[in-house]
């Protein structure tokens, strides 16, 4: 099988490091062997980064010609939006359904970022002085972008776009269990006739990230992945003082009061834990119910859940594909085990399957636990599949408390009829994001971001922008 190439400088190499394949989670196949980027490679790649972002054939453009690449993006992916759709089934286990969603979604974040690149302006200041002060948003530099593999065609988008608008240039590591959305956004800034340098990707395992993100002709490290990677990445970036913006994990809350159309909770709830296998750092994993309607809300999702049929992701009727690896398959279902172990009850789901049509991909399905307190570890610590855990509560105190009550703070949902208390508990809640009688939701316009350790900075809207700029006051004497 032929090595598929990274790109540096607008030209594809195999490099000099070691090969790995890119496996097709819904069978175990191999879809495709990847070169693996070197030492050197890496060296390469910010060096080519390097130099287009101090000609000025890139970051002293005029914004509407930043834009017009930017459009020229959000073009190519609609009109190739199935086949890289396709892409990402193979590569990743989406449903086709969700994957043309997310193609979609990507090239809208192209274009907004387009428009604000276009758009975007700088204040001027009030001054009582014989003088006047304007602020400037200069392009950091070059950016390491370290993306994960549960939605690679939007999670890179979310990236590249407004890293590229600001002015700066970019080195992409791309997760090497999902490659190949990468290596399609490399051809893609190709076809759009971005100038060399500007838009580097490079394939490899975690080595290839930490030479990388250690680097020091990096400017900017910004990663989406797991909590304890994002402190090590920190740890790094705060010993250089190069700035870092870091979107991590969750165990994000759900939370329906009594009052609550039930019907609704009962569908929100699931597709905001089961849609995408779980495969979400804003999964609602902790799915809190008022005792007066728990058991009825239990049987519900229940019967909800057992309503995922599991299947290939390019057949219309699956609702749930395999999960994004083997190895992941396995780390969801030892969690499965370990809530075992605490005395919870596994209402549905909780095994791998053997059914011959799913044995030999990685299949898990939607999973249901109940009886364990919020202490437990099932409850503490982020599972990243399809493993809902439901919870009573008593009152709004008993809930804000158990809500709250988490190492991580990023998504939450409420599900109520009484305004105000959707009011009062959404401004209790330490999260990033809280939805009202509706989950996972999302906007490219509005900032996206975690507190306590979901991460550090936000991304998408004009603020997802100004995170990869700094500000330079500029003070002009009038005497």
């Amino acid at each position: 099988m032929q090595t598929l190439p990274f790109l540096i400088d607008n030209t594809w190499t195999t490099g000099s490091g070691q090969p790995f394949a890119s496996i097709n989670p819904a069978d175990g196949s191999v879809l495709a062997t990847v070169a693996g980027a070197s030492a050197a490679d890496v060296d390469a790649a910010v060096a080519a980064a390097r130099q287009a972002f101090a000609a000025p054939a890139w970051r002293d453009l005029k914004p509407h010609e930043r834009a017009s690449l930017l459009y020229r993006m959000s073009d190519l992916m609609t009109q190739q939006q199935e086949a890289l759709a396709v892409l990402q089934m193979q590569d990743n286990g989406k449903t086709l359904s969700e994957c043309r969603a997310q193609v979609a979604s990507a090239a809208s974040t192209f274009r907004y970022y387009a428009a604000a690149c276009e758009t975007f302006e700088s204040p001027v200041t009030p001054s009582r002085g014989a003088y006047w002060t304007v602020t400037l948003y200069e392009p950091i530099g070059v950016v390491a972008a370290i993306t994960p593999w549960n939605s690679p065609v939007t999670l890179e988008a979310q990236k590249l776009a407004p890293i590229l608008a600001a002015g700066n240039t970019v080195v992409l590591k791309p997760s090497d269990v999902t490659p190949m959305m990468g290596l399609a956004y490399a051809r893609l800034a190709l076809e759009a006739g971005f100038p060399p340098g500007v838009v580097n990707v490079i394939t490899g395992g975690a080595e290839t990230g930490r030479q990388l993100i250690e680097h020091p002709g990096i400017a900017m490290v910004s990663f989406t992945g797991g909590t304890a990677t994002g402190r090590l990445i920190a740890k790094t970036c705060g010993a250089a003082l190069k700035p870092v913006a870091l979107e991590l994990g969750g165990k994000s809350p759900n939370i329906v009061f009594a009052d609550a159309d039930l019907k609704k909770a009962i569908a929100g709830t699931a597709e905001g834990i089961f849609s995408g296998a779980g495969q979400s750092c804003i999964a609602g994993s902790r799915i809190f119910v008022q005792q007066a309607i728990y058991d009825r809300f239990l049987e519900g999702l229940r019967q909800y859940a057992e309503g995922y049929r599991m299947g290939a992701p390019d057949q219309a009727d699956t609702r749930m594909g395999p999960l994004a690896s083997f190895k992941h398959r396995d780390h969801v279902h030892r969690y499965v085990e370990v809530g075992r172990s605490e005395g919870a009850q596994v209402l549905t789901g909780g095994f791998i399957p053997t059914d011959p049509a799913l044995s030999q991909g990685a299949y898990y399905p939607a999973t249901i636990l109940a009886g364990v307190s919020n202490a437990s570890r099932v409850c503490q610590e982020e599972i990243f599949g399809p493993v809902a855990v439901v919870l009573p509560f008593a009152d709004e105190s008993d809930l804000i408390a158990q809500a709250n009550d988490s190492d991580f703070g990023l998504a939450s949902g409420i599900w109520t009829s009484d305004f105000s208390r959707a009011w009062r508990v959404a401004r209790a809640l330490e999260t990033g994001t809280v939805w009202i009688n509706t989950y996972k939701q999302l906007s490219i316009t509005t900032p996206f971001g975690g507190v306590k350790d979901s991460g550090i900075g936000a991304e998408k809207g004009l603020q997802g922008m100004r995170v990869y700029m700094h500000s330079k006051g500029l003070y002009w004497g009038l005497s």
